[in-house]
């Protein structure tokens, strides 16, 4: 399939999403809360009831509030790689490679831009700095805009290397390029994300602390995100969920299990997690180690298994994610509350205010 051809399917295929209202671009949370002179666990929170009652208004660090003890919050401790890097092909042209998928050590699914503009072809090598190399050696057939890429370098170096000459992936609305840590949970620590798992970015040690001593247990998985647009509105469309390689440990299987058997409630932290979960759950929503790869798309009409609450960032419009959240809570509902984040000035993206779903 050509980029043409996915662009046609789109136009064919068109789906009115669960939730629409308009973002407007002042809304846009264009620097971290540190940038503002707040605290990372001073962002406002959003609190919904899943079935009733009206949305409430609050801080994030008054969070605690609102959980009991005895419930669980699952968090993704994937760490945040710099994964745009620059890089010039055998021509000597400028070329954006944003990296989406590592498949191994050496191998990556990869977008390769100019500008807006998807380019790349089989054989381009590709040079980055430093001694960095790789070669392109085919399209991703079942994703065409993505580009299956051989760094020629071992994989000890090669993530050296990456976090020397790479950036954080950015959009529009954040102008400036930004420190790789402002792009980090306080618990992240697992190499691998190529966008920040952005619900977990208010926690502080502090709170966190705060919410241990209230009973509210913690837990852990890793899903490895990637990239939340191709940079084209057509294609992202038709494509709103991407495999992602996930690891739910055996530890935090257990914890899940037995938070569940004694009657507390399953919050994940972002909708990685859910994902995560979701794809895990066993016959008899139980939750099993393990490890893998999802393309788990939740829609208005998935029946949750395991997971009972979802902290998260507000989503823009059109996005998947407002499709996983309605498996939480009516879409009209939800649009509505958006609506009411959108008068009250609330802050959207990765930098911007939370929502706890419960």
């Amino acid at each position: 399939m050509s980029l043409q051809d996915i662009h046609e399917t789109k136009l064919g295929d068109a789906v009115t999403p669960p939730v629409q209202f308009t973002l407007p671009p002042k809304l846009e949370a264009r620097e971290p809360a540190e940038f503002r002179g707040m605290r990372r666990d001073a962002v406002r929170l959003m609190v919904m009831n899943r079935t009733e009652g009206s949305p409430i208004h609050t801080r994030f660090d008054a969070l605690g509030d609102f959980l009991r003890a005895g419930d669980l919050l699952v968090v993704n401790d994937s760490r945040t790689l710099p994964a745009l890097l620059r890089a010039r092909d055998e021509l000597c042209q400028e070329v954006e490679v944003r990296l989406a998928h590592r498949r191994a050590d050496d191998l990556w699914d990869v977008l390769l831009l100019n500008g807006r503009a998807h380019i790349g072809r089989v054989g381009m090598r590709l040079t980055f700095g430093q001694g960095l190399r790789a070669t392109i050696l085919a399209r991703r057939p079942d994703l065409p805009f993505l580009w299956r890429m051989k760094f020629e370098t071992c994989c000890a170096d090669l993530l050296n290397k990456i976090y020397r000459l790479g950036e954080p992936v950015r959009y529009t609305y954040v102008p400036d390029a930004l420190p790789l840590d402002l792009y980090q949970t306080v618990y992240a620590s697992q190499p691998g994300s190529v966008e920040m798992p952005s619900a977990g970015r208010p926690f502080t040690w502090e709170l966190l602390l705060k919410l241990k001593k209230r009973g509210v247990g913690l837990a852990s998985l890793s899903l490895h995100t990637g990239l939340s647009s191709t940079r084209d509105d057509a294609i992202d469309a038709i494509h709103p969920n991407y495999d992602e390689e996930f690891v739910v440990p055996a530890e935090t299987a257990r914890s899940v299990n037995e938070t569940r058997e004694r009657g507390g409630r399953i919050i994940a932290v972002g909708t990685t997690v859910v994902r995560a979960l979701e794809t895990a759950a066993r016959a008899d929503n139980s939750v099993s180690a393990t490890r893998g790869w999802t393309r788990l798309h939740i829609t208005p009409d998935y029946r949750l298994r395991v997971v009972d609450g979802l902290l998260t960032g507000l989503h823009e419009p059109q996005a998947s994610h407002l499709d996983l959240l309605s498996a939480f809570v009516a879409p009209k509902r939800l649009q509505d509350a958006y609506q009411e984040c959108i008068a009250r000035g609330y802050l959207w993206h990765e930098f911007g205010d939370m929502n706890l779903i419960v």
